[in-house]
């Protein structure tokens, strides 16, 4: 996308403009009580969740606890991924290792591993070749990579929209063995001792805790019913942001705050929505603002939107279970062959001013 000097020096300005109307406003404070709060909750909790499963006793009642550490577990990584953009201290170190501590000895993820993979995806969002959201796995998101499969898997790709929430459940597992393969594999992460200890702490220290308050069976059942919430949770979380916005093609250069916004979509809702979602439903304010602290993004939405009108940028937003619909009907479409993912299914275009 070819793009004439005095375009690209207006679209710099553009993003520096509203970086200027946000900074004034003062949102890219931080706020450590309120993520204190967030933590006590969290604390709260946990120590709930623990007594139940410990007074229960042996009882399939235990499921509800385990779908209760599902969300638990993935609150934290929300906190995590909070901690990883330096939005909870101003300090540097104390964000990498608050998100450390949180999501490898908490949740059992590789803080390594997700920085380097999710500043990718800041960087270059739907992306092809750049961001590894989109890379290809078990779905496919490009039809040259579903024109490469053939005979049943090829068959599996035409139905991956409506195998999307079912492949979920195997979601959590698919973390962790990351995260082991990371730590592993990877002699130059930053800390790798570290996260290895911690993330031997969480993944077999859990587990061995589990098993021996509710036995073999009924333990190994209340580790599925976590792991498939988790996985579920997370990727209910992650997925309606982006997944079924326009894709990026690889020789394609756009500026920055176009790049963020086009391929964004927010989640209509209350503050209900943000506290499911993390501050992820906020997602365009978030990719415009990585730093900027989740509690602040939903009284940052007004000025975007309304500047993104004023530089005619589409605004996407859509209901919660609308954003999911996108999403299956869009990875169907992939999965089929359609030869224009670069168009997105669904946009709402907000203007006002």
């Amino acid at each position: 996308m070819a793009t004439l000097p005095g375009q690209a020096h207006r679209q710099v300005n553009a993003y520096t403009e509203l970086m200027s109307r946000v900074r004034q406003e003062g949102l890219l404070a931080r706020s450590p009580r309120t993520y204190a709060r967030r933590a006590a909750l969290l604390g709260t909790g946990y120590a709930l969740a623990l007594i139940a499963m410990l007074a229960l006793g042996q009882t399939w009642w235990q499921l509800l606890v385990a779908a209760a550490f599902g969300v638990l577990f993935t609150q934290t990584a929300f906190l995590s991924h909070d901690g990883a953009h330096r939005q909870i201290f101003a300090s540097g170190p104390k964000n990498e290792w608050a998100s450390r501590i949180l999501g490898n000895l908490v949740v059992g993820l590789s803080y390594g591993w997700w920085m380097r993979k999710h500043t990718r995806h800041h960087a270059n969002p739907n992306k092809v070749g750049a961001d590894e959201d989109i890379r290809p796995s078990v779905l496919l998101f490009t039809p040259e990579d579903v024109e490469r499969r053939t005979g049943f898997k090829r068959w599996l790709t035409a139905r991956q929209g409506w195998l999307f929430f079912p492949l979920l459940t195997l979601e959590g597992v698919n973390l962790h063995v990351g995260a082991v393969r990371t730590v592993i594999g990877d002699r130059d992460l930053k800390h790798r001792r570290t996260e290895a200890a911690f993330l031997a702490v969480r993944l077999i220290g859990w587990p061995v805790l589990v098993f021996s308050v509710l036995g073999l069976g009924l333990g190994a059942a209340f580790l599925g019913v976590q792991l498939a919430v988790f996985g579920v949770y997370m990727g209910a979380s992650f997925a309606p942001n982006h997944k079924g916005m326009p894709l990026v093609p690889r020789d394609t250069r756009i500026d920055f705050l176009s790049r963020q916004v086009l391929t964004s979509r927010n989640i209509r809702g209350g503050r209900w929505v943000d506290w499911f979602m993390g501050g992820l439903n906020l997602q365009i304010e978030h990719h415009l603002f990585p730093s900027m602290p989740s509690s602040t993004l939903r009284r940052a939405q007004p000025l975007v939107r309304a500047y993104c009108a004023e530089q005619g940028v589409p605004y996407t937003e859509a209901g919660l279970l609308e954003s999911y619909a996108i999403v299956v009907r869009h990875l169907n479409r992939v999965g089929l062959g359609d030869r224009d993912p670069f168009a997105c299914p669904f946009v709402v275009v907000n203007r006002t001013g």
